[in-house]
């Protein structure tokens, strides 16, 4: 063998063996530090001691007893689950972005076909706050356009009064 043979076959087998090292690494590194985004990271939850606050958990058992035996009524709906934001000619995401992780306090709805027909909203103090105000607002326009009718009642109220009652009537 030649002296040019000999550093050739030398230079690829350091080179074959560096190679060997070097996967043999990486894949050491990967194993002990797998990419975030293909694990699983497990979050921790409790359950709520209550589902509703104490107000609303009133007024649910007021519209239960005197318009349950008609309607649903379903508390703490999110708008996405109201509104269908996939409207021909606008940005789909942006107007699901619109409504996301905004919700009413209860929705009315029809026993055949569980279709909505009335919301509700259950303001108490916090709907004072400027961002409050403006995100009521923007509330009341997704109903208005969506040609749902939507009542808000302060929860400082008497809930079970014939007033409030005649209300919800006129837009059933």
């Amino acid at each position: 063998m030649n002296e040019a043979t000999v550093s050739i076959f030398t230079t690829l087998t350091i080179l074959l063996i560096v190679g060997f090292v070097i996967k043999l690494f990486l894949r050491l590194v990967f194993q002990k530090f797998p990419r975030t985004s293909k694990s699983i990271h497990t979050y921790l939850y409790k359950t709520r001691s209550f589902f509703l606050t104490k107000p609303e958990h009133e007024l649910f058992d007021i519209l239960v007893k005197n318009f349950g035996d008609t309607y649903y009524i379903f508390p703490q709906v999110h708008l996405s689950s109201i509104f269908n934001h996939k409207i021909k000619g606008q940005n789909w995401q942006s107007a699901l972005n619109h409504i996301d992780r905004k919700s009413i306090d209860f929705l009315f709805c029809d026993k055949a076909y569980i279709k909505p027909i009335l919301a509700i909203e259950l303001d108490d103090s916090s709907h004072q706050r400027e961002d409050r105000i403006i995100r009521d607002s923007e509330v009341e326009q997704n109903f208005e356009n969506a040609n749902l009718p939507l009542l808000r009642f302060n929860s400082q109220e008497r809930f079970h009064n014939e007033e409030m009652f005649e209300k919800i009537r006129e837009k059933l």
